[in-house]
């Protein structure tokens, strides 16, 4: 690897102060994009979607445990699938640790996969996970939530993704965060979904990544993921 440029600690001290400008700003008007999020309207769920969980049947609302709030990760583990997405896989590694923080601030977390749970547990075991990982295989949630597009689906079948229709896609699964809200009555809300790069952010590994000197290096065509694996098989 060669240095990019170089220069004296006083340039570089120059250099980066000027650029901590430009970061406080970004931090600025990303505090103001999150409360425009938070300022989107609720669509309340009728649905009574059951998922298949470690311990049996639990409705969305038993998702919530104490919690008003849900985060609910898409993960692409479909049902003929033999393991979970790699691409997903790079992202669930930050879940380990988050709940009870998340719960201190009366947020569940829970990832979401039309895998029956007879698939999802062995290879959570193999990847020493322990967030609370649920199937939908037995209802319309991944699919109502623009996130899974049918087993027969075909690259070439037009589909609903990140807000906008694709008329090329090649995954019959996709990955994205949606949120919820329980009001004091027990209805809910459908408060915010993200999608594609709206992910980054969730993602520990490229937070650091996009701090060293060659960044993520990843193709600018094709598959910008093709590199990551599953951690145990670097």
């Amino acid at each position: 690897m060669k240095p990019i440029k170089t220069g004296s600690r006083e340039e570089w001290l120059s250099a980066r102060k000027a650029l901590l400008e430009k970061e406080k700003a970004h931090t600025m008007q990303k505090d103001a994009l999150s409360e425009e999020r938070r300022a989107l309207p609720w669509v309340k769920i009728d649905e009574n979607y059951v998922f298949e969980t470690e311990t049996g049947e639990a409705s969305l609302s038993d998702l919530f445990g104490t919690q008003s709030q849900l985060i609910v990760y898409h993960f692409m583990f479909g049902p003929e699938w033999i393991e979970g997405c790699k691409s997903c896989s790079f992202w669930a590694d930050s879940f380990n640790g988050l709940e009870p923080h998340l719960n201190g601030r009366d947020i569940a977390f829970v990832a979401i996969s039309r895998a029956p749970m007879s698939l999802l547990l062995p290879f959570k075991k193999r990847m020493g996970w322990n967030f609370t990982w649920v199937s939908s295989r037995a209802n319309s949630f991944n699919a109502d939530f623009d996130v899974s597009f049918g087993s027969d689906h075909k690259p070439e079948n037009p589909v609903t993704y990140n807000f906008k229709e694709k008329t090329f896609y090649p995954m019959d699964e996709a990955h994205g965060t949606s949120v919820f809200a329980k009001d004091e009555a027990g209805s809910l809300y459908h408060t915010y979904s993200t999608y594609g790069r709206g992910l980054d952010v969730t993602n520990a590994a490229y937070s650091y990544i996009d701090m060293v000197p060659m960044g993520r290096n990843e193709p600018p065509a094709g598959n910008p993921m093709e590199w990551v694996r599953h951690h145990d098989t670097y």
